[in-house]
């Protein structure tokens, strides 16, 4: 699921193929669009509010889609990944997105361009999760590479990515986490710090200059290993994520005192199901989470 910048429309999809888009204001159905022959998957808003680009969700196309709401036409077609595409994320800047796939690869595109503007070879056993930074400038790959039980965040200037990371934190989520990999990057509103959420029950929060872990979000149930995104609130005050009990749940982004653990402010409770996805409005006191169904919550003043 994703919110357009303004926080005016919600965009889902689902395991069965249909792309619905709401409005936020009233939550209240607009369009509802299918992409039976490809599924669709990680769909994401562009800077319009008629256009999104989708990732695919069949074994056999891993094409990147960039489709008009307007007309259901789709206007372009990304392809050059040969896995699953995992990770999917427009820049705030500009026309540009950035994907990583469980081909151990990260791609830099731009909407206007079929072409791949930008390459990344990782391990091949390297599942890695990207974010742009707020100002678009800089991007995060977060590589979890199970067979070695290796975790690291690497960050990039988007204008030299080339010339490989300028900086690179090695993580120890200890062995009892060895074998997780990452559901999601994502930076802090102000981009002085990187949540990420791990396919286990911990979230971790980092400082984005020198890797240093800031807080560690605990409580939510995830024991088969389901890729739980997480989101921050639009001050960088809080944190949600959903469960695998249907439970969403929302932390603070601050570890107590004297300690690196972050409160728990809230559990949200109502879905039948597993909340795999989360995400936070950009403008307003307003999380939409997703099973089987969405639900829309309203956090405790």
């Amino acid at each position: 699921m994703s919110f357009h910048s303004s926080g005016e429309y919600l965009v889902t999809a689902s395991d069965d193929e249909s792309i619905h888009v709401y409005n936020a204001s009233d939550a209240s159905q607009s369009t509802t669009l299918y992409s039976k022959k490809y599924g669709v998957d990680l769909i994401r808003f562009t800077h319009h509010t008629n256009t999104v680009v989708h990732g695919s969700k069949n074994e056999w196309d891993h094409t990147l889609r960039y489709l008009s709401l307007h007309d259901n036409r789709y206007l372009r077609y990304f392809k050059g990944h040969r896995a699953q595409v995992t990770s999917l994320e427009i820049s705030p800047a500009d026309d540009t997105f950035l994907s990583g796939s469980q081909d151990g690869s990260v791609r830099l595109w731009d909407v206007r361009l079929p072409a791949c503007q930008g390459f990344l070879r990782l391990r091949p056993s390297a599942t890695p999760a990207v974010a742009f930074d707020p100002e678009g400038i800089i991007f995060g790959v977060a590589i979890a590479d199970a067979s070695q039980g290796q975790h690291a965040v690497k960050l990039y200037d988007v204008r030299s990515f080339d010339k490989g990371p300028f900086a690179t934190f090695e993580l120890n989520l200890g062995v009892a986490a060895s074998h997780l990999t990452f559901a999601s990057l994502t930076f802090s509103p102000d981009g002085s710090a990187i949540l990420l959420s791990t396919s286990g029950e911990p979230l971790v929060v980092l400082d984005s200059m020198e890797g240093e872990p800031q807080a560690f979000l605990r409580g939510r149930l995830n024991e088969s290993g389901l890729p739980l995104v997480a989101s921050y609130s639009p001050d960088g005050r809080y944190i949600v994520s959903g469960s695998e009990n249907g439970a969403v749940h929302l932390w603070s982004s601050s570890p107590e005192p004297n300690s690196l653990v972050a409160p728990e402010i809230a559990t949200f409770r109502g879905h039948p199901e597993a909340v795999t996805n989360v995400a936070w409005s950009p403008t307003s006191a307003l999380i939409a989470s997703g099973c089987t169904s969405l639900g829309l919550w309203v956090p405790p003043a």
